[in-house]
């Protein structure tokens, strides 16, 4: 039942961003009900992110929207990681909303990727997450199995 519940959501939310995102947010593949590509861009003049365009790639699990999808920036050749405090260099992103405690099933596709962008905007900071090289090389973990201590909430 879950997988069928999950599959409902997914196709709704699926064909409605299809339809119609918000600026700066396009849908590059979703081939299946199990991951989507997105690119993202920050509209505002930020120097940080001027000009670039960054791809996210989003893992829906049976147990969706109950559960986050695992959410994650991917690097490409056109599309590199974006430099965030909250955006380790291996594209894993700290933020509360995609784990288990700020999630709600209220939340969606788009309104993750708008969140994404939003923080992107209001960023000033050129610099990753402290211990950002060890957590790369150290972490074997898929990003919905980490637990992250959210201390920092004006970034």
């Amino acid at each position: 039942m879950p997988v069928q519940f999950a599959a409902k959501r997914l196709s709704k939310e699926l064909q409605k961003i299809s339809n119609s995102l918000p600026p700066g947010i396009m849908l590059v593949s979703a081939e299946d009900l199990e991951e989507w590509l997105l690119d993202i861009k920050v509209l505002d003049s930020n120097p940080l992110y001027l000009n670039e365009t960054y791809r996210l790639k989003f893992r829906f699990s049976s147990t969706y929207p109950i559960e986050p999808p695992e959410v994650v920036f991917v690097k490409l050749p056109d599309r590199p990681i974006p430099i965030h405090p909250h955006i380790y260099s291996n594209g894993i992103i700290c933020l509360d909303l995609l784990g288990a405690q700020g999630w709600s099933p209220v939340q969606n596709v788009e309104s993750i990727a708008m969140s994404l962008q939003s923080m992107l905007t209001g960023n000033s900071k050129n610099e990753r997450p402290q211990g950002d090289e060890e957590f790369v090389r150290g972490n074997r973990l898929r990003p919905r199995d980490i637990e992250f201590y959210y201390h920092d909430n004006d970034v």
